[in-house]
């Protein structure tokens, strides 16, 4: 049962990662990046092109992949999706999911159909014992590492300027501009830490899978049943939405090999029925 516990709370924290890079730009921003997931993946090929071009370990290739990621993510929002702002839910949405269909074809073109990996190195077999089993230390590596993730980026929401200039832009962004926030700039800057957020998860998911061009929607999923567990806005909520996420495909992988995903889908139904808002709304941050 313990090591039941643990394997879901592992997966959770990837799942919360996932879901990290999510709730900033639909919890906090109000838009919605139908793109997320396939983001993950590109980030994902990226580390692999580094290991391959230069045979980095994927953890020393996540700072590059990080700042590409945030590059990309700036001149994404600042020079299209800004444009939409302000014209309803429908513009972004329809522009991301453009992207996303784009995107995939171009991974397909570049990298073929096959599946990848990183590879972990030692790291993925080394293990820490604790009485009559163990624990691995890929895995509780990623866990303290997803905690590290969302105690940073719940601060810089919470307690700094450009926090609050963000959620007052996504609140009203014409009364924002009139107040002297450059709400162009705050946005993009919002996607791009997005978007590095997402590059964390990615190579973890590398080390841990195998990932593909297709694979995109499957973690926009993921990602999006965390961010609607934990209530749009809650930064924490969405660590905890995908830690319960986790414990319950652990839970349905024990009662049978096929049911863990489909566990973590009626969970998520099932809040969703009893508690539309999630677990821990607020509508902030905090």
């Amino acid at each position: 049962m313990i090591e039941l516990f643990l394997n879901g709370l592992f997966v959770g924290s990837l799942y919360a990662l996932f879901g990290l890079g999510l709730a900033i730009t639909f919890g906090l921003m109000q838009q919605i990046n139908l793109a997320h997931g396939d983001m993950i993946v590109l980030s994902a090929y990226l580390a692999w092109m580094g290991g391959q071009a230069v045979e980095l370990h994927p953890l020393a290739t996540l700072p590059f992949v990080a700042l590409l990621m945030f590059a990309l993510g700036y001149l994404l929002q600042f020079a299209v999706l800004n444009r939409t702002i302000g014209r309803g839910p429908m513009p972004p949405l329809l522009v991301t999911f453009g992207l996303s269909i784009v995107l995939q074809n171009l991974m397909q073109m570049g990298f073929s159909a096959d599946t990848r990996s990183l590879e972990p190195g030692s790291i993925g077999s080394a293990s820490l014992p604790l009485g009559s089993f163990s624990i691995g230390v890929m895995p509780l590596f990623f866990f303290l590492f997803a905690c590290l993730a969302f105690a940073c980026t719940w601060l810089a929401f919470s307690k700094t300027s450009f926090g609050r200039a963000v959620r007052a832009t996504s609140d009203d962004h014409r009364t924002a501009k009139l107040m002297g926030i450059e709400t162009s700039h705050i946005f993009s800057l919002a996607l791009a830490l997005s978007l590095s957020v997402s590059a964390i998860a990615a190579i973890f998911l590398g080390m841990r899978s195998t990932f593909a061009p297709a694979a995109g929607p499957e973690r926009m999923l993921f990602a999006f049943e965390a961010v609607i567990l934990g209530g749009l806005g809650s930064i924490w909520g969405t660590f905890f939405g995908g830690l319960a996420l986790g414990l319950a495909q652990a839970v349905g992988l024990a009662i049978a090999p096929t049911f863990g995903p489909l566990a973590g889908h009626l969970v998520f139904l099932v809040v969703l029925i009893l508690r539309p808002e999630g677990m821990f709304a607020r509508g902030t941050s905090k």
